[in-house]
């Protein structure tokens, strides 16, 4: 193989982690380095460790492999790799690497574990998350097309923030363009289940599509003020029963509740714009680069809602699971996905300056009926429910990275500020109950499995960094680097959501129940049968909170040839942390007294890697690290929250605490040519007190919770193989002069396990603070939740290497897994997910027309038919938690670079 990447010269001159290839010869030779290209540009660094550029010392064949160039366990997705797998976002993208598995499309788990321990990092900086579930960042609101590369570190260095459970995922943004260019392109696609079939949805405003409301959703004035007011929302001294009735009549109404059906949803589209301009100022060089998109997309899911209060015995008395809530359900949600990237680059001498701007916006609008029996809570009569939502996810950051250089010493600094909000207005409710003895479905507000609600909430996020760092190459005859820094997190978030029912001080009609939804809530009918508002927000457990995490770290760090062909990096980090989650009384209630969490606790976090070149293209790496992983705010948070995707409500634990991890790992790895290996891992994690989910049953009301296991273990093993294969050794003719096969595969097996011993306490959420033993809640040698102990990907395709042409078919598989922990009277019920065996094909083919440069890309996902399925057995009996048909998806797509 001749192909030689540019991405591997960013590696090998990166600001952040020097270390030198290892030479196999006697004679040391200095190679030269090729000039990298812009849009495969790699930054495999933390957080701003810079380091002097290397001239590489080559004893044998020289083989520019940045996974062997640096001192850690990596995986890297190049922007070449990313664009092979044709997915629209960087977690589709990601699921393609050894050991990383991707849940509910938006979350990637390291080596099966939760999201949680996973850190994801942009330009080497901290993120905040738009997600009330979840501090970290989901990944799938990171389009492809404005991410230059992205690096996944298994092995933990004291140049990262100690949060560093399974890895860290930094991806890494476009900079200087190698050269002027304008690149414009856009797609349609669909899938059997959602395009041209039937699917629900709602009016909402005009501008919905462009996935900004055009106002018609913002909260009324005089209903905001009664809000801010500190009192409840109900007919009262503080709230006349005239006032409430104008504070309900105020809301908008039809375009909000009417749920419509669609017999025609349409194709999903988008379109998207880059360019770049980068020109000489003398001896130095400025770039500028920027990008826009628009992404808008349909998707349907229709199936089985089950839910089970625990066991129950059958006509031989056997022990059974069946399901006591079972609905029928359908649901279309439109996704509209716009964002925006502006950088600036400016280079002088062997300093470098860069400023990037980014803007995401992820907006979905969802329209779901769902019907069957509630025997839980209602009884045996028919219900129909009816959802309408409108969530608004948006990400602002701006960073600033400087590195340094002056002979052997490198300065390296960082600065970002970034704020998400999430907020979702109109979340509408609606539930009838139907009456057999009229044949006709009713909803008088008030009796059980009849109601109506509306939610406002409103999440905002915000998070200060930076840091500083300077390393040293020693004068020395053994290469040495000493590197020292310091790194700042302030994160701040203010989450407040009030729930309200619609309540009639009268009991209404007949003909008044029979009404759809809109003219149940009219005007009319609020003044006539005074029908008003009701907060509940109380009764959901806190209204608002503030939650923050500041972050001191310093680290020292040194990467030493201790003899010929073994070195080593060694370091450790000091991190101290203050966090809190602060319920806020709304009411004056006293509500929330003595569920505010205040954590502050600091360590010292050491890591070693050793690299041993044994042998010509081989080496071998051994690791060893302590990290931590801290409770999500979310997870302290105890105000509830009901997830639409998984039709679950949840409620935070104020009771948590940090979770310790020991982290070991070997690598064998063996370089057979460029772009070209096999390794083999195994690794072994022990973890101090893991955060798991949990499904608690307050009365007839199910949550899912979190609580802290007494201990976990986790261990496993990695096998990747890239090998290419030039086609013209095996067939003749002109065609196969310059195709090649690619063969990729990669395996992770993992095993897991809790431990409990007796005398082990954990603190769940219904016991006011007092610890109980463990064993009630989690069951010895059960997995972690999210763990597969299986995960294959395998990639298959043709290229050709003198031009674009690339036919790629990607199996994906993932085996079984825990998503949600329940037990019932110790008996373990747990929630089981299966991913399975996806099959997806893309094909790119770029072609000249006019002097301009054209790609055409198709995409076929799901070729297997993989539906998506959560559920629980026991003793040969199935609940459906919430099971549903994927269906096939296609896509076709067209850019011109200009």
């Amino acid at each position: 193989m001749t192909r030689i990447s540019s991405i591997t010269t960013l590696l090998l001159s990166s600001a952040l982690i020097s270390m030198p290839a290892l030479a196999q010869e006697t004679q040391p030779q200095p190679q030269p380095q090729p000039q990298p290209q812009q849009d495969e540009s790699i930054d495999i660094s933390a957080p701003g460790v810079s380091a002097s550029d290397e001239v590489i010392v080559v004893q044998g064949r020289y083989i520019p492999e940045p996974l062997r160039a640096t001192p850690e366990v990596i995986s890297v997705l190049s922007a070449a790799e990313i664009a092979r797998t044709g997915e629209g976002d960087i977690a589709g993208a990601l699921q393609r690497v050894t050991g990383l598995s991707l849940v509910g499309g938006r979350f990637v788990y390291v080596r099966g574990l939760g999201e949680r321990y996973s850190l994801a990092l942009l330009n080497g900086l901290p993120l905040p998350s738009p997600e009330p579930l979840r501090r970290v960042v989901p990944l799938d609101i990171f389009p492809t097309d404005v991410i230059a590369s992205s690096v996944v570190q298994k092995s933990y260095s004291a140049n990262y923030p100690g949060e560093f459970g399974g890895g860290v995922i930094n991806l890494t943004t476009a900079a200087i363009p190698e050269e002027s260019f304008l690149k414009v392109g856009g797609s349609i696609s669909g899938d059997s289940e959602t395009t041209f079939e039937r699917g629900y949805t709602y009016y909402g405003s005009d501008t919905d599509w462009t996935g900004f409301d055009d106002g018609s959703r913002t909260t009324p004035a005089n209903l905001k003020a009664a809000m801010n007011s500190g009192n409840l929302l109900v007919v009262g001294p503080n709230f006349s029963l005239d006032t409430m009735k104008g504070l309900t009549a105020s809301l908008l109404n039809a375009p909000t509740t009417v749920v419509q059906r669609n017999d025609d949803i349409p194709l999903n589209g988008s379109l998207d714009f880059s360019g770049g301009l980068s020109f000489d100022i003398g001896s130095d060089r400025f770039g500028v680069i920027a990008a826009f998109g628009w992404d808008n997309s349909w998707e349907t899911r229709g199936g089985l809602q089950q839910q089970t209060i625990g066991l129950s015995a059958n006509s031989e008395g056997q022990d059974i699971i069946k399901p006591d809530s079972n609905f029928r359900f359908l649901s279309t949600e439109n996704r509209i996905v716009v964002h925006g990237l502006l950088g600036f680059g400016y280079e002088f001498g062997e300093h470098k300056l860069r400023w990037t701007n980014l803007y995401i916006r992820d907006t979905s609008k969802e329209a779901r009926i769902q019907d069957g029996v509630d025997e839980i809570n209602v009884g045996s009569d028919r219900l129909n429910k009816s959802y309408t939502n409108w969530f608004e996810r948006q990400l602002i950051d701006t960073q600033f990275v400087g590195e340094f250089k002056f002979k052997d010493v490198a300065l390296d600094v960082r600065g970002t500020y970034a704020n998400t909000q999430r907020e979702a207005p109109y979340e509408r409710a609606f539930s009838y109950r139907y009456d057999e003895e009229i044949g006709d479905f009713l909803n008088d507000l008030r009796t059980g499995g009849q109601s109506a609600t509306i939610s406002f909430s409103d999440l905002s996020e915000d998070v200060w960094a930076g840091s500083a760092n300077v390393s040293w190459k020693l004068p020395t005859e053994r290469d040495i680097t000493l590197t020292a820094g310091y790194a700042y997190a302030d994160t701040t978030r203010t989450s407040t959501r009030r729930d309200f029912a619609f309540l009639p001080e009268a009991s209404l009609g007949l003909a008044v129940a029979q009404q759809r939804p809109d003219y149940l809530l009219s005007d009319y009918n609020i003044y006539t049968y005074d029908i008003v508002l009701t907060d509940r927000s109380g009764a959901a457990g806190v209204a608002k909170y503030d939650a923050g995490l500041e972050v001191h770290g310093g680290y020292v760090q040194a990467e030493i040839e201790l003899m010929e062909f073994l070195n080593a990096s060694i370091g450790v980090r000091y991190e101290d942390a203050k966090q809190f989650v602060n319920a806020i009384d709304l009411f004056g209630t006293g509500g929330g007294a003595g569920l505010s969490t205040r954590l502050a606790n600091d360590y010292f976090l050491p890591a070693a890697t050793i690299t041993w070149n044994f042998a010509e293209d081989m080496q071998l790496r051994i690791a060893a690290s302590k990290t931590i992983a801290r409770p999500q705010f979310r997870e302290l948070a105890p105000q509830q929250y009901f997830d639409t995707e998984s039709d679950r409500t949840f409620i935070g634990n104020s009771y948590l605490t940090d979770s310790e991890l020991l982290n070991f790992e070997a690598r064998y790895e063996w370089y057979m040519g460029r772009n070209e290996r096999v390794s083999l891992a195994g690794f072994y994690k022990k973890i101090d007190k893991p955060i798991e989910a949990i499904a608690t049953q307050q009365g007839q009301t199910f949550f899912t919770t979190f609580a802290n296991a007494p201990e976990a273990q986790l261990y496993g093993a990695e096998l990747e193989v890239q090998k290419y294969f030039a086609l013209s050794d095996w067939l003749p003719g002109k065609f196969f002069e310059t195709r090649d096969l690619l063969i990729a595969t990669n395996y992770t097996y993992t095993q897991s396990k809790i431990k409990v011993s007796a005398g082990d306490t954990t603190i769940p959420t219904d016991t006011a603070g007092v610890p109980i033993a463990a064993s009630l809640v989690f069951n010895d040698g059960a997995k972690l939740t999210g763990q597969s102990d299986h995960i294959v990907n395998v990639q298959i395709g043709f290229e050709d290497s003198e031009s674009l042409s690339q036919q790629t078919l990607m199996l994906t598989y993932a085996s079984n897994r825990i998503s949600n922990r329940f037990s019932y009277q110790g008996t373990p019920i747990d929630f089981i997910e299966e991913p399975g065996l996806r099959l997806d094909f893309v094909a790119r083919q770029g072609f000249t027309v006019a002097g301009r440069e054209l790609e055409v890309k198709f995409e076929a996902r799901n070729l297997t038919g993989e539906n998506y399925e959560e559920f629980q057995e026991f003793n040969g009996t199935r609940v459906d938690r919430n099971t549903y048909d994927i269906g096939r998806s296609f896509s076709l797509g067209l850019s011109a670079k200009f």
